[in-house]
């Protein structure tokens, strides 16, 4: 969803501040004008020209329906491995409209079985830009998303540099809906960051 009507914000909400990670409060009256909605967020631009990130939860602020986020649902089933995946492709990058998995910032994810019963998750994951601070925002997200499936006990998620991210590390889908062309090397890709 992106539109380009001001939306006035009928209640104070939270918000954290892109690419910064800054938490901050947003007042009643605010105007925002929403860039993305995917995931379990909303990306808007302030009336001050800011960038912010609003969670799903407070959706009702700017007038809209509080999703419950039924991208990601978790299924009442057994655990699967495919459950992680499609849990981490519920997870996206607040100023680019593609999911960490394809962005390709996910690195290594690792499931083993604890003794005591139940799974562990191990993720090393990547920014597009070492400054960036949505590390931590979407470092949250992937611990948060993934505590929830079945039979998951623990989540360990590691923000890594080495080594550093780069453009051919994502999709060819997240290529072409970023309007890269394929043809060319990866020389040829602009480099994203925040």
């Amino acid at each position: 969803m992106q539109t380009s009507e001001l939306i006035s914000l009928k209640r104070a909400c939270e918000a954290i501040g892109i690419p910064s990670g800054v938490h901050e409060v947003l007042p009643q009256g605010a105007t925002v004008r929403i860039m993305q909605s995917l995931g379990s967020a909303h990306t808007v631009v302030d009336n001050r020209g800011y960038m912010l990130r609003i969670d799903a939860k407070d959706a009702d602020a700017m007038g809209l329906a509080s999703e419950a986020c039924a991208a990601s649902a978790v299924p009442d089933t057994g655990f699967t491995e495919d459950m992680v995946w499609d849990q981490l492709k519920t997870i996206y990058d607040p100023e680019i409209p593609v999911n960490i998995v394809d962005l390709g910032l996910i690195y290594a994810c690792t499931i083993e079985d604890i003794e005591t019963g139940g799974k562990k998750i191990d993720i090393k994951m990547s920014m597009t830009a070492p400054g960036c601070g949505m590390g931590n925002v979407l470092k949250a997200d992937v611990e948060s998303k993934l505590a929830r499936l079945p039979e998951i006990k623990d989540v360990h998620v590691e923000v890594v540099f080495d080594p550093p991210w780069n453009p051919s590390r994502m999709s060819e889908a997240a290529k072409l809906k970023l309007g890269f062309d394929l043809d060319y090397g990866d020389s040829s890709l602009p480099s994203l960051g925040h």
